[in-house]
């Protein structure tokens, strides 16, 4: 049996128990794996334990198998794969014993999806909806509740299949948005969140404030208050295309979302971080020739082996 002194990882578990089932998101779990070295060792700890429980509810199993309801035996079927099919019932109550009722029942269903800063991903949701994941986003879904997402971190594009008897709901940090029949923007950054809309219409916390954002509008919420303003349709999601949109932001956003494209540190020294730009960058220019970013934010951009820090002229 598996070494009961170290407690088991909820979140690698979760993948073990994903990866047996026949819609296994291989993609999902290699991106989960190379985001932290250490989730090869916790992954395999929980394989272990799990096929540890398995064993011991196929060795406690002594009643026959009724014929209707179940499959029948197949002798080209491997013992192990055969077994787990056929007494799930008697798995669940065993893992929920030996490792926490809250981790049977709730490590299968939920998953995240995230991003390294540079890479961009696209997540096809089962209802026809899509989501478009930025460099250094993470978003967090749930095979029991398709219409629901959570952003964690980061910037993403939502493509809203609309039905209006299950509306598609996205969490932020304390905000609640509802689809209209949407294509919309979500960025998440540590002191703020804006929403942008290309098209349809989103209810910004339908159960409080139901503020309704229509194509062209965008709300920047920032604690409590909600801040309401016109933006370019065609620049709602256009990082996609490397093209970076500002109006009157300050420098420190300009470098979380220049972070996230291309994949390496941007910093803003403090003597810059709060001043504002208003205009278009190019990311792949701005890669080829990163002095063109200093012209362009009227700034010193210092590279250094770990990342650019944006500073005043000297």
């Amino acid at each position: 049996m598996n070494d009961d002194s170290t407690p088991l990882d909820d979140d690698a578990f979760g993948w073990a128990l994903r990866m047996e089932g026949p819609d296994a998101d291989w993609d999902a779990f290699t991106l989960w794996l190379e985001h932290d070295a250490s989730r090869s060792g916790r992954y395999d700890r929980a394989v272990a334990a799990l096929h540890d429980v398995t064993a011991d509810v196929a060795a406690l199993q002594t009643v026959p198998i009724p014929a209707s309801g179940l499959i029948a035996a197949n002798d080209d079927m491997p013992a192990r794969r055969h077994t787990r099919r056929w007494i799930g019932g008697a798995l669940a109550a065993v893992l929920a014993g030996a490792i926490g009722l809250g981790v049977w029942t709730q490590a299968p269903y939920p998953y995240a999806v995230e991003t390294a800063p540079g890479e961009q991903r696209t997540v096809a949701l089962a209802d026809g909806s899509s989501i478009v994941l930025a460099g250094g986003s993470k978003v967090r879904l749930d095979h029991n509740a398709p219409r629901v997402a959570t952003v964690e971190r980061g910037e993403m594009l939502f493509r809203v299949r609309h039905d209006a008897a299950h509306p598609f709901t996205v969490g932020v940090g304390d905000l609640t948005l509802a689809d209209l029949g949407t294509v919309f923007d979500v960025k998440a950054d540590p002191q703020r969140t804006r929403v942008s809309v290309a098209e349809g219409a989103v209810m910004v916390d339908p159960e409080g404030a139901a503020l309704r954002l229509d194509a062209g509008q965008a709300v920047i919420a920032e604690g409590d208050a909600l801040r309401r303003q016109a933006v370019e349709r065609n620049d709602v999601g256009a990082w996609r295309e490397g093209r970076l949109a500002f109006d009157d932001v300050s420098l420190e956003e300009v470098a979380a979302d220049l972070s996230r494209q291309i994949g390496q540190p941007v910093r803003a020294a403090p003597a810059v971080a709060r001043r504002t730009f208003r205009g278009t960058l190019d990311v792949q220019a701005l890669k080829r020739r990163p002095a063109l970013l200093g012209q362009l934010l009227d700034v010193t951009v210092r590279q250094q082996p770990d990342g650019w820090t944006l500073e005043p002229h000297p």
